[in-house]
């Protein structure tokens, strides 16, 4: 049984992939690990779920290298292949939102201490249980789903990225493009929609959302590269933060406030309202756009989206102020 297994996704922060797989055997040599006891490879989208399943049988801490899909691929497999309990899991942030990694404190250290300083820290972190939750008994829930405006840009951004409009692999450019798709899609508003959810107390509540300019479903105080809509939550609770956002003042004061101290709480308890949920049901048209973790699952949920939890894992995060030994 190996102690560490890195899965590198190469194309991940603009091929950065590749060469964070020339920099880990000089890392863990450095760290005291003998070869035998981990191991690292790059990702092969032709059987990626397959082998992750393969790799996490045979480890104990299984990190991945890439974005938020990555990871949510990887939490996919460990769900369905009954690993989830048995394999500690990390994460080394490449993506474009990295609100995982936000999270868990680990982005803010990738980018301020670099990759040697992150690896040294991940094999030394404590870990924490984190929930996740099945979306129609298939996909899987790790940060984040919507339904509305944001899905609309998320789409169109896929789809420009598929057509070659979006030519660079820079974060940077990647958000930027999102910007713009934002203007063209600004007036994206949800049709005929209706939200019912189970509180924490057992209660079926249901609210009529048609004309909402999204609903935003947490499972982590971090939405769209960093943002925070949410009022309350705990990564493991075995609760969902459901928001619904009626207009864009509400969405825009969500994104630009949110995170500010004191300030983000007013307004989030004044002007937006969240929900606790154990489970969701959400009812929209075949044509909505849905995201989930940052992909586009527009056209692949149907027009009834039903979100309950899966099952709970030990995320390696860390916490501020650690020094290595």
């Amino acid at each position: 049984m190996l102690k560490f297994s890195f899965l590198i996704n190469p194309i991940s922060g603009g091929g950065q992939g590749k060469s964070i797989l020339k920099f880990v055997p000089e890392i863990m040599q450095s760290m005291g690990f003998e070869n035998s006891e981990w191991k690292a490879e790059l990702t092969d989208g032709k059987r990626l779920r397959e082998q992750i399943r393969e790799v996490a049988e045979k480890t104990e801490t299984l990190i991945a290298v890439g974005g938020d899909g990555t990871m949510s691929t990887m939490l996919s497999v460990m769900l369905e292949s009954g690993l989830a309990e048995k394999v500690r899991l990390g994460l080394i942030p490449l993506g474009t939102g990295n609100d995982l990694a936000r999270v868990l404190n680990l982005y803010d250290t990738f980018v301020n201490k670099g990759l040697l300083f992150l690896v040294r820290r991940l094999v030394q972190a404590k870990h924490r249980p984190f929930d996740i939750w099945k979306v129609n008994g298939k996909f899987v829930l790790a940060n984040y789903f919507s339904s509305g405006i944001d899905a609309r840009i998320a789409h169109d951004f896929n789809a420009d990225r598929a057509s070659g409009k979006v030519s660079s692999t820079s974060v940077i450019a990647n958000k930027l493009h999102y910007v713009r798709r934002f203007f063209a899609d600004r007036r994206h508003c949800l049709g005929n929609a209706k939200l019912k959810f189970l509180t924490q107390d057992g209660i079926w509540q249901e609210e009529d959302v048609s004309g909402f300019r999204t609903v935003i479903v947490g499972n982590i105080p971090s939405f769209a590269s960093g943002a925070n809509p949410f009022d309350g939550g705990d990564m493991a609770d075995g609760l969902l933060e459901v928001v619904p956002v009626p207009n864009m003042n509400s969405f825009f004061g969500a994104l630009a406030l949110g995170t500010v101290p004191l300030l983000g709480k007013i307004y989030k308890r004044c002007f937006l309202k969240t929900h606790h949920a154990k489970e969701i049901i959400l009812q929209t048209s075949e044509e909505e756009f849905h995201q989930l973790d940052g992909d586009d699952l527009t056209r692949r949920v149907g027009s009834e989206i039903h979100i309950e939890f899966g099952s709970r894992v030990q995320m390696l995060t860390l916490e501020p102020g650690i020094k290595i030994g």
